[in-house]
């Protein structure tokens, strides 16, 4: 693929300055979600050098149990100038990326933080889904066919695949078995017991295709970046690594699935060639991806949808050790969603970040380009290309 025109090219004009997360978890922690997020987003800030009463921008996440006051309190912000939400489900952090650096080239913030967390105490999936906005939708299509969690909402989307291209559960197996393979190999991944193809296979089935390990963890902790005008980081602690291009992309139908002409193509597919151009790199010039993970399938989809191959080709694409570590496209080098923790995301920016520093556990040789996305809800996508600073 040809390099995109230099014109096609945005200006940079912000990076990721701080990162920060506390240890991760399962079952219900003893800290409230919104000290998690203090204890990340502190981290994060510390992490740049800066003193908390600097930042003037934050994005919490939706339905987070965070506000902006809560940080204009506990951070002695006097003077917050902008404060915002994605809500887009676990497309809402990498999203957060183009909302913070959009302030930061208005001229509104220098340093904008977001942060995400949970502390187990969120309910069951369904009422989760209730709180979607396009829940009428939901009802009205695909809650009559007993479908409401998300794993019955894109079990069909994964059984279409396999119906049209050929994919194989073993496929979906070899992703979770990468993710696991990564995780060991972190320090603060929940999931550190060995998996194989056999033990994914012999996992109990959930919504078919999709078996139990297919599906991302329920865990507790926070994660937390801070995204800095990029004359500001001359000067910081860190190295900054800076945000090439970030969008978010949604698709046809986006409150149902079963009323798309095509279920296995994601919002993330009307974004990719815009991102890359504006970025300026091909798809060969990513070292590595973090990618959302919420089930095996939806990575699998965004590899194809993001362009790294051809609709249909996911499943021969992730064979043979290609998205492991040594691999032509490293992806979840912290484990992911599967196997480190759920947290919406924010831990996939975190680690991109920490890979093009050249400081992370599990490091992809000479790093300098990588990508991170998001997935929400009915299929909502973001995709931000990093590079070293």
């Amino acid at each position: 693929m040809n390099r995109p025109l230099r014109s096609q090219q945005r200006p940079e004009v912000a990076a990721i300055s701080g990162i920060g997360e506390t240890r991760y978890g399962r079952g219900v922690s003893d800290a409230s979600a919104l000290a998690l997020q203090l204890e990340a987003a502190l981290a994060a800030v510390r992490d740049a050098g800066l003193q908390p009463s600097e930042i003037d921008g934050v994005i919490p996440m939706a339905n987070g149990s965070a506000l902006a006051e809560d940080f204009i309190e506990n951070f002695g912000i006097a003077d917050l100038r902008f404060s915002g939400t994605v809500p887009m489900g676990g497309a809402s952090s990498v999203a957060s990326i183009q909302m913070a650096c959009a302030v930061i080239e208005a001229g509104i913030c220098r340093h904008v933080l977001l942060v995400a967390g949970r502390d187990g105490r969120g309910g069951n999936i369904s009422e989760r889904v209730r709180q979607m906005p396009q829940f009428r939708m939901v009802a009205e299509f695909e809650m009559p066919t007993g479908a409401f969690a998300p794993v019955q909402l894109y079990a069909p989307m994964a059984r279409r695949h396999m119906e049209m291209y050929g994919t194989r559960v073993e496929d979906l197996a070899e992703i979770a078995v990468t993710m696991r393979r990564h995780a060991l190999g972190h320090p603060n991944a929940l999931m550190q017991k060995p998996m194989t193809v056999a033990d994914h296979l012999a996992s109990r089935m959930i919504a078919d295709p999709l078996r139990l390990l297919d599906c991302s963890l329920e865990s507790f902790g926070a994660a937390a970046v801070v995204v800095s005008a990029l004359p500001c980081t001359r000067d910081m602690r860190q190295r900054p690594v800076v945000v090439m291009a970030a969008a978010e992309g949604h698709p046809p139908s986006p409150s149902a699935i079963t009323q798309r002409d095509d279920i296995t193509r994601l919002g993330i597919a009307r974004i990719a060639d815009r991102v890359f151009a504006q970025a300026g790199v091909t798809r060969d010039d990513i070292d590595v991806a973090q990618i959302y993970d919420c089930f095996t399938y939806i990575l699998l989809c965004q590899l194809e949808d993001l362009g790294f191959c051809n609709k249909g080709e996911g499943g021969a694409f992730v064979r043979d050790g290609r998205i492991g570590l040594g691999g032509a496209l490293p992806v979840n080098t912290h484990g992911g969603l599967l196997s480190q923790a759920h947290m919406v995301g924010m831990n996939h920016i975190v680690e991109l970040a920490r890979q093009l520093r050249g400081e992370a556990a599990n490091q992809a040789p000479d790093a300098e380009v990588g990508l991170v996305t998001g997935y929400g809800d009915m299929g909502d996508g973001a995709l931000a290309i990093l590079r070293r600073g």
